[in-house]
């Protein structure tokens, strides 16, 4: 039997790297995290997923983002995935120093795992975050680095709740531009897996995977309808104009800047499908077109039997 690659992920504690760690392991891949380490000041929740992560066969390794501690568990493994968050994206250049010197990582995947960053041109407080998303990306390619972009574009289940809000059970929603544009709303599960499966594909090396199934790209307005159609009863719709959305974006302090102009990019100007999937694009469900991806449509099922908790991201 063949050798399943070994994955070392970074960030698999986070939002999105749990879930890339738990498809790790579904799918049979030796699978490491790197954490910092654990004591009496670790929220107990990561405490607790952390021992979730021992009892599926997960090898935990703590230590910081230095040179000597991470170089030494890269030369142990064959697959390097970042997950860091935004405020530690530009660490992520550390972990590029050490794959070099190590020399043996076949593919590595780095944080992103939103928007498409060299094919938008949004708000300048996420033009920001971009470029350095950008600058990451043209370290990888200067150094040589085996590697596989991925434009996840939007977490599903965090913008369900954060856009519907089904936990609170609100009658008012609030709407940003006119509703229209198209955006594409992914199961943080099938993020994982899709993310595991590019980052073992030899059609992937040195590309960028966009996820944009069919079944997934809805607009606000869809998807209020889709929501009420299910739970039985209708909202009302707070439009909040473009406008307003730039003027916050301009008038916020950062980093409580930076998702305003998120919400203006995916929600006002539609730029997750503001370009074509060309011939020379490669799309996730057309990639792996045996795997079930959950529709918008299934997750929205899943929260009115077992919502899923909302969370936040970090800006800063």
């Amino acid at each position: 039997m063949e050798r399943k690659n070994r994955i070392l992920i970074f960030g698999g504690t986070g939002y999105i790297g749990k879930y890339i760690v738990k498809a790790s392991v579904s799918l049979g891949h030796p699978t490491l995290v790197y954490t910092r380490p654990l004591n009496s000041q670790t929220p107990p929740s990561k405490t607790q997923l952390c021992e979730e992560f021992n009892s599926m066969g997960v090898t935990l390794v703590q230590g910081e983002l230095e040179h000597d501690q991470i170089l030494a568990v890269i030369k142990q493994v064959d697959i390097v995935i970042c997950a860091l968050a935004f405020p530690q994206v530009m660490e992520q250049l550390k972990i590029i120093d050490a794959i070099k010197v190590a020399g043996n990582i076949k593919r590595f995947i780095p944080s992103g795992f939103g928007a498409e960053e060299d094919r938008i041109n949004p708000l300048p407080p996420f033009q920001a975050l971009l470029d350095k998303k950008r600058k990451i990306r043209r370290e990888i390619e200067a150094a040589g680095i085996p590697y596989t972009s991925i434009s996840a574009n939007c977490c599903g289940a965090y913008f369900v709740n954060y856009l519907l809000r089904p936990y609170e059970n609100v009658k008012d929603i609030a709407v940003y531009g006119n509703g229209e544009a198209k955006a594409v709303l992914n199961y943080e599960e099938d993020v994982g897996m899709y993310t595991v499966k590019a980052a073992n594909d030899p059609r992937t090396r040195n590309r960028v995977v966009i996820y944009r199934p069919p079944k997934n790209i809805i607009s606000q307005n869809e998807l209020i309808s889709l929501w009420e159609q299910k739970c039985g009863h209708t909202s009302r719709k707070a439009f909040i104009s473009e406008e307003e959305i730039v003027n916050r974006s301009q008038s916020l302090p950062p980093p409580h800047n930076i998702p305003v102009s998120i919400l203006h990019s995916i929600f006002v100007r539609g730029d997750l499908v503001a370009f074509e999937i060309g011939e020379d694009d490669l799309e996730a469900s057309q990639l792996y077109p045996d795997y079930n991806y959950t529709s918008i449509d299934q997750l929205l099922d899943i929260f009115l039997v077992d919502p899923l908790p909302p969370a936040s991201a970090a800006f800063g």
